[in-house]
Formats: C-alpha cells, sequence, structure tokens
C-alpha cells in the first residue's frame, strides 16, 4: 500500500455493485443470510434463536434472561432493553437482578416452573449473565443450581464475563477454573458467529444432562462485532442412542442433602460426555492421517494461530501434507475422550495453544498419561515436554505473542517448515522515546461529575476507594486509595481500625454498590463498632457501565431509613440542590440534617470526629446521565451559562482546581495561556466559578447560538466534493487494518461502526473490537477495524504488533501512545493525525502542564517514517465549517477517506 501524494484521482467510485439490502433490526430479525453482529447482541439474539427452535419443534416454552452488568458485559441489559419488541414477541423475561447471585437463584427458579402443575409453559430456557468477579461471588448459587440440575425443555446458560487481559476490572479473571471445580461443563466460543452456535448447543447440552452450562465470554471476542453468516449455524442436534443414565438427571420437587447429589453430578459430566460424543463443538481442523505432530487450539486462541499461520506464509493445507493436525477444542470441560484420542493417535508431539491456565492442557496430559511409553505423545504448551517455560499462562495471548513459539516448534520438529526468519517482521517494533512519553490520556471524571466535588476529603483525613466511577479519585492526588471487592467496602477497616492510632476514614460508596450489596458492609461496620463515615455517592445510575437505571426502587429518604434503622450514629445529606430534601424532611429519620455541597468540607470535618459509624449521602446526578436525559427533555435545562472573560484572566488554573473539570481547558494566546469554558461538554455543574478569580462571566437566559462556517454552503459543497472525484481503489493484498483512536465520548466508536457497517453493506467481511478501558469518558479510545472481501482472511480482532495499514489519530495522546504504534509498521503503515490538542487530565490539576505536542508528532513520524504521516486540523475544520467541533472525528473519517486509506465506497458510508 502507497500513500498517494496527491491522494485524490479523478476514477470512478470502484464499488458500483448495489448494496446489500439491511436495516439494522436485522441483526435480530432475520433469519437467514449475513447481519452484523457484536458478541453483546449475540446473546440477545440467542434467546430468540432459541425461542423460534421450540416453536418450529411444536415446544412450548418461555425464556428468561438475568444477570448483573459489568464489563465486558457491561452493556447487556441496554442491548436486552432495546430489543423489548424482540423479547416480549418471544415470551422472553428480562429480569435486572440485584446482584449476581440472586439472579442465578431466579435462574434455578426457572426449570422448577417444569415440575409445577400450574405451570404455563413445558418449560423455560434460562441465561444468566455476570462478569468474572460475579461469577466468583456466585459460586455458591451457581453451585446449587448446577447440581440440582435444569429441567427437559428448559435448560440454563451460565454466560461468564472473562477480562483476560484486566483491561477494565479490579483483577483478571478464568472462570473455567472455578466452574470446573463445580463440575459444570464449560465452552468457549471463539468469535462472535460461535456465540450463536454454542448457545443453542450449551442449551440442548443442558436440557439432555441436567447441568448447568458454562460460557466463556472474554472480553476481546464479546466487545468485537463481526458479519456472521446465519446459514452456516448448525440448528439441529442428535440425542445419544447409547447412553442411559441409572436416574433422571433433572431438577427435583424434593432435593434432599445427601451424597445422592454427588453421585448425580458425575453422572451428568458422563451425560455430557456421550452428548458430546455425537455432537462435538470440537473440529479437526486438518486431520493429516500419517501425521506426527498436533496442534490443539483453544477458543479465541485458534484465531490467533491461524493469523501465525498467515504470517508465517503457511496455511492448514501445508501443515497437513508436513504431517501436522490441528484440533480445535471448544468444549474444554470436560473434555470429550474419543475424538482426542483418535487426534493423538500416531503423533509424537502436540502443542497445545490456549489463553491463560492450562485447562484443556492438563486434561490432554490426564487423558494420554495410561497410553504406553512408545504410543503417548510429547505435551507442550505452558511448557516444553522438559518443563521449561514456553507460552505464558499471565495476560492475553495474540498473534505476535505466540507467533516465535510456533515458529520455533514446527522449525525443530520438521526442517520443513522452518520459517523463522519471519518473525521479526512481526514483533515489537523499536519506538521512539522523547518527552512527550510524559504525556498521557488518563481516564477522568466526566466534565460536572459529581465526583469531582463527592470525593474530596478535609486536609488530614482520608477515604478508602470502591468500585465504581469514583474508584479514579485514586489518582487524583485526593488522598483515596485502597480497592475490595464490590459489596465489602469499609469492612477491611472495621478490622484495619483495631491496631492502628489512626481513629476515623471515610469510605465511597456508589448507589448502585449499596443496592448490590454495599449494605450488608455497613450493617458488618455496625456491628463491629467501627468509626467510619460511609460517603453514599447517590448520583440516580449506573454511570462506569453506561447510565442504567439501578436495579430496584431507591430513593435518599429511604437510604437514610434503611441506615438509620441499622444503627447509623448520625445521617447527614449533601446535595446540589438541597431544597427538596429540606423541603420533604418527614420522609427522612428524625435528627437528619441537610447541608448544600458547598458545605460539605465542614460537614464531614464534624462527622469524623463523632465515634461510631456515621452516614453522609452526597445526592447529585451523574453529568453523563443529566446530559441524555437533557437531549430528550426529561431534566431541567438550567437557561445560565459560565464564560471567562480571557482579558482579565490570569491563567492561574484555580477554576480547574476548584471544579475538577475537563471542560475547564487551556487556550494559548498572545498574552499567555489563559482558561476557556469548552460549552459544547460542558454539564452545566457552576462549580468552577468556586475558583478565586474575577474573571468569570454568568449568562442568563440565553442559548448557544449555533454557528455556521461564514462560507458554508451545503449545495455549493456537495459540488465542490463531485468534483474532487473519488479516491483511487484499495489494492487488495490481505486483510485492511485499521486502528482508530481517540478520547472518550468523542465518537471513536461511531467511527470504527461506520467503516464496518459500510463494508458489511458492500458484502464485505468486517470485524471491529473497541477498547475504552475503565472509563467511558475522557480516556484514550481504540477501535480495531478488520475488513476483507473473504471471510477466510480474517482471523482475530485485535490488529496486532506492525499490522495496521492505516492509524487514524483523532487525538495525538492517544495516537502516540505504544499500544497504538505498536501496529506501526516503518514504511508501510499510513497514520493521519489530528493536530487539535485536546487537553488531558494533567491540565485540570496542573495549570502549567504541557502536551508536548511537536514531541507526539515525531513518535508518529518515527514509527512510521517522515513521508507516511499527514496531519490535519479537525477541529479547526469542523468549527469553520460546521460551526462545532463535535463532527471532528467524522472529518477525520473523511479526511482518510479522501486519500484512498478507507476501503468502502462513498455510497457505502452515506447510507
Amino acid at each position: 500500500m502507497t500513500l498517494p501524494s496527491s491522494d485524490i484521482t479523478t476514477t470512478p467510485d470502484p464499488d458500483t455493485a448495489p448494496l446489500r439490502q439491511y436495516a439494522l433490526t436485522d441483526n435480530l430479525a432475520a433469519d437467514s443470510g449475513a447481519v452484523f453482529l457484536t458478541g453483546t447482541q449475540a446473546l440477545v439474539r440467542l434467546l430468540l434463536m432459541q425461542r423460534r427452535r421450540d416453536q418450529a419443534g411444536g415446544l412450548d416454552t418461555a425464556a428468561f434472561v438475568s444477570g448483573y452488568r459489568g464489563s465486558p458485559l457491561g452493556m447487556v441489559d441496554q442491548q436486552l432493553w432495546k430489543a423489548k419488541k424482540f423479547l416480549a414477541e418471544s415470551q422472553v423475561e428480562f429480569l435486572p437482578a440485584i446482584n449476581e447471585d440472586l439472579a442465578a437463584t431466579a435462574c434455578l427458579g426457572t426449570q422448577r416452573v417444569a415440575l409445577d402443575p400450574k405451570r404455563t409453559v413445558q418449560g423455560v430456557t434460562a441465561m444468566w449473565y455476570g462478569k468474572g468477579p460475579g461469577v466468583d461471588r456466585s459460586g455458591d448459587a451457581l453451585k446449587h443450581g448446577h447440581v440440582y440440575g435444569s429441567s427437559p425443555q428448559g435448560g440454563v446458560l451460565v454466560v461468564a464475563g472473562d477480562d483476560h487481559g484486566c483491561v477494565s476490572s479490579s483483577m483478571p479473571h478464568q472462570s473455567d477454573l472455578a466452574m470446573q471445580a463445580w463440575s459444570m461443563p464449560v465452552l468457549h466460543p471463539a468469535n462472535v458467529a460461535e456465540y450463536l452456535e454454542f448457545g443453542l448447543y450449551g442449551w440442548a447440552l443442558s436440557r439432555f444432562s441436567g447441568a448447568w452450562v458454562g460460557f466463556k465470554a472474554i472480553s476481546e471476542v464479546v466487545e468485537s462485532g463481526m458479519t456472521v453468516d446465519l446459514d452456516a449455524i448448525p440448528l439441529d442436534f442428535t440425542l445419544p442412542v447409547d447412553f442411559t443414565p441409572t436416574q433422571d438427571l433433572h431438577v427435583r420437587s424434593v432435593d434432599l442433602p445427601s451424597l445422592a447429589l454427588e453421585s448425580r453430578l458425575a453422572e451428568k459430566l458422563a451425560a455430557v460426555r456421550a452428548f458430546a460424543k455425537v455432537n462435538s463443538v470440537d473440529k479437526h481442523i486438518v486431520a493429516s492421517p500419517n501425521a506426527t505432530l498436533g496442534i490443539v487450539t483453544v477458543g479465541k486462541a485458534h484465531y490467533d494461530f491461524l493469523e501465525v499461520l498467515r504470517r508465517l506464509e503457511l496455511d492448514p493445507n501445508a501443515l497437513a501434507a508436513a504431517g501436522v493436525r490441528i484440533y480445535k477444542v471448544g468444549l474444554v470441560f470436560p473434555l470429550e475422550p474419543t475424538r482426542m484420542a483418535e487426534f493423538a493417535q500416531g503423533l509424537e508431539e502436540i502443542l497445545v495453544i490456549e489463553e491463560k491456565a492450562p485447562v484443556v492442557e492438563r486434561q490432554i496430559k490426564e487423558l494420554l498419561y495410561g497410553l504406553p511409553d512408545l504410543q503417548r505423545p510429547r505435551i507442550a504448551g505452558k511448557t516444553t515436554p522438559d518443563g521449561m517455560p514456553l507460552l505464558s499462562s499471565l495476560g492475553e495471548l495474540r498473534p505476535s505473542r505466540i507467533m516465535e513459539v510456533v515458529a520455533g516448534w514446527l522449525a525443530r520438529l520438521n526442517p520443513a517448515l522452518d520459517r523463522t526468519h519471519l518473525v521479526t517482521d512481526f514483533t515489537m517494533p523499536c519506538l521512539l522515546h522523547n518527552e512527550g512519553d510524559a504525556t498521557k490520556r488518563q481516564p477522568y471524571f466526566c466534565s460536572g461529575c459529581p465526583h469531582n466535588t463527592s470525593t474530596k476529603v478535609p486536609e488530614g483525613s482520608r477515604a478508602l476507594a470502591g468500585i465504581g466511577c469514583h474508584f479514579m479519585a485514586s489518582w487524583m492526588e485526593r488522598d483515596t486509595s485502597g480497592l475490595i471487592q464490590m459489596g465489602a467496602e469499609g469492612v477491611d477497616w472495621a478490622a484495619h481500625s483495631r491496631f492502628t492510632k489512626e481513629k476515623h476514614v471515610f469510605q465511597n460508596l456508589g448507589d448502585g454498590t449499596y443496592y448490590h450489596s454495599g449494605y450488608l458492609a455497613i450493617r458488618q461496620a455496625i456491628a463491629a463498632k467501627a468509626t467510619i463515615t460511609y460517603k453514599i455517592l447517590y448520583n440516580d445510575a449506573v454511570a462506569m457501565t453506561g447510565g442504567q437505571p439501578v436495579d430496584g426502587s431507591l430513593s435518599v429518604p429511604e437510604i437514610a431509613r434503611q441506615v438509620e434503622a441499622e444503627g447509623a450514629k448520625r445521617v447527614v445529606i449533601v446535595s446540589d440542590n438541597i431544597a427538596p430534601h429540606r423541603d420533604h424532611a418527614n420522609l427522612f429519620p428524625h435528627g437528619t440534617t441537610f447541608y448544600p455541597r458547598e458545605e460539605l468540607d465542614a460537614v464531614q470535618r464534624e462527622l469524623r470526629e463523632i465515634d461510631g459509624v456515621t452516614i453522609l449521602i452526597y445526592d447529585q446526578t451523574c453529568a453523563a446521565e443529566k446530559r441524555r436525559r437533557r437531549k430528550k427533555g426529561e431534566y431541567p435545562d438550567p437557561p445560565q451559562r459560565i464564560f471567562i472573560n480571557e482579558a482579565v484572566c490570569e491563567g492561574c488554573g484555580d477554576c480547574g482546581q476548584a471544579s475538577n473539570c475537563l471542560s475547564v481547558i487551556p487556550v494559548e494566546t498572545e498574552w499567555g495561556r489563559k482558561r476557556h469554558i469548552e460549552q459544547s461538554s460542558c454539564n452545566k455543574d457552576y462549580s468552577c466559578i468556586n475558583g478565586f478569580c474575577p474573571s468569570f462571566v454568568t449568562v442568563t437566559g440565553a442559548t448557544l447560538k449555533k454557528r455556521v462556517g461564514s462560507d458554508f454552503d451545503a449545495t455549493r459543497l456537495a459540488v465542490e466534493i463531485d468534483k474532487i472525484g473519488r479516491p483511487r481503489p484499495w489494492n487488495w493484498t490481505g486483510p485492511f487494518d485499521m486502528l482508530v483512536t481517540g478520547v472518550g465520548g468523542t465518537g471513536v466508536v461511531t467511527v470504527g461502526a461506520l467503516i464496518t457497517m459500510a463494508a458489511h453493506l458492500e458484502g464485505k467481511q468486517a470485524s471491529v473490537l473497541d477498547f475504552m478501558g475503565f472509563a467511558q469518558k475522557g480516556g484514550a479510545v481504540l477501535s480495531f477495524v478488520r475488513v476483507a472481501p473473504t471471510a477466510d482472511q480474517l482471523n482475530q480482532v485485535r490488529i496486532d504488533t506492525q499490522q495496521a495499514d492505516v492509524l487514524l489519530a483523532c487525538d495525538l495522546v492517544v495516537g502516540a501512545s505504544d499500544d497504538a504504534l505498536a501496529t506501526v509498521k516503518h514504511g508501510r503503515s499510513a497514520i493521519l493525525a489530528n493536530t487539535h490538542e485536546i487537553a488531558t487530565a494533567a491540565f485540570v490539576r496542573n495549570p502549567d502542564a504541557t502536551m508536548h505536542a511537536p514531541a507526539l508528532i515525531a513518535k508518529l513520524r518515527h514509527a512510521a517514517g517522515d513521508d507516511r504521516v499527514q496531519l490535519v486540523d479537525a477541529q479547526a475544520l469542523a468549527q469553520e465549517l460546521m460551526g462545532d467541533t463535535m463532527p471532528s472525528n467524522i472529518i477525520m473519517l473523511g479526511a482518510c477517506w479522501q486519500r484512498g486509506l478507507v476501503p468502502v465506497s462513498h455510497a457505502a458510508l452515506m447510507r
């Protein structure tokens, strides 16, 4: 691929074929053909597909789904709500649960419907979902449900959101280890398409065996999207004819504690193996009859391995000819023994490629251990056959992280397959390090976030962190530290306090966590007679995962009455709008006091002197949720805006210190650096005016004028665009890889979605993976976009080292980060970067912070080559043409497309 010099030619648009007829609802409504699905949408579609299968088979069933949100399954409930119409038509009930273990118990209840003489359906298909820590905390409930069993026309799928790479969690998870300990079968789909196949398989397996079935949903798959061929999804399963259980394995009306439960559990696993023998999700990818070597892949690692073969200029047929078999495992526990034994027969050595702990590798070793020495193959995986480290159990696997192992293993055992000379082309490139390294795009509170104020503590005090957006106070110089599992906030202090001279701490506790399980932590602290102030941060939404409502009834007066009844020594309400609470003081327990947020510091100083547990409920609606509701006309929009008079401003930054707000940004003038309030992102919190400065100007009763560029004329612009012509066609030599980087909340994900949907409309294959990290707003966002003419060219969804064709850097800071530049290959990758300096969180705390833009651009040029980097000030163009900077990322997409660096047609993008 060559970056064009003039970039534009007048050649006609090469994509003249008609676009695919497609509606966004087809991902749920279509019965055949190709659809574009994210992993989360696939889980919703699964419920509908199972109901359609039951109806086609004459079964009168219903479906039920319950769980608790958490990344990587943070958007499941939102997708279910969006699909409300489809769910109702298919008799699918959604119960947003208070927490994960109660959701699991609810799923058990659905299986008992089959035993109810007054039932309205024959059975209920159930889906439980929760992130890795939710699996851990629900172990008792899930194990009980699995032991008690499923119903013959119901079945339970346990969807575990595993964050293998600790992208947005307190620690990495691997739920299949826990499920294996419970004797629960576990499926590990490798991509979004397999979600549909494995999900239907899981329910069929659950119905036959009486077992609950685990379903691994790892971040890199469930948070991705891809083109899925519905016609390729297997829909029919065969019941084993050679397996007859000695007892009924399904749920029973009476199941008293006894060893019979253990016996039945063992027989359920036997039923699982029998079902898997005749209905296998394990696949012989390459079945070479006279092979001496074998490679076993597990889950996502299978597509990582196929990408390694592509880069090593090998393919499965070449391996077959060289005597190498390939076997892909989908049912990771229990391992189906018959096919694995057939695969291993005659092999001298097997390489097992799986992410995290060796669940499959251990089972293979156990299965083959009893073979005679001359028939037992050596096993390599996490270690060599001699016990030396090989494939790491830490973090995630990627093609670049297994390439050297695969290449070396093949070369050692079959010199004809030696491709080790190609390995260095795909390892981590040598990046330039300069002063730009100090500039980071750190996640931060949204503009106007209540946590900007609520997480402050008085001088001489400290706070303990908790689960939620407010955890980000840990890196904001607010004397906040520590983290504990969700729902145990403050209990660690109940013990710690007995062995220290420190008298008191504050504990931050989000309202969602309070309702989930945190209420019990307060009860424990009171029982322990600890001296602690719980700051219950009531923001009316579960902001960290998308602004969902708390699951159930929850109000400030209700919380106050609950904690007072438990024995809290004092209850205080602090709010940005305290009048309504004072006016309804009768709803609160006697003795409750009310304060405006300006008195927060004084209130906290008073509470820290009280022995015992005190409660401060800080009431202020989530800023992002305010913004959403205001757009819908569902929340008051104050007719007041704050501006800074640059002629008066001295650039001290005290307004930023007072508000901790990202909308207070630096602006460079001929008189030095000043401050400016970015009106497009301001959420009208007004705390910036607490800065010690006379430069603020308050405008009341006016609205922002929608400015239009002075030269802007839509008709003339369309004519000018037509004169430019279409970019030269993309030269397809393999998959197209584009990494889009930018700032959370500015539309980076939208750019990736537009490209992949355009490719889908053209009949191409496409995938996208969006990584937003810990926070949705203000932090770094990376969108991995891959497009290819055929499906066999798309393997993994993440763009690996030195693989990007294009880096579209909508933000200089994220674009010049090591994660982004690692995908760039010098002399091959093209970079289009936005030169506009978007303020980082560092400017909030340090008025003299520097972004080091020239150093960041130097890093880009070093990574790709001077002639491979082009620069655009997208915000300036957006302001000039549209009168608003919000479309800047779309302008970046347009600039990239005009340069021939986006292989989809104008018609598809506009559609």
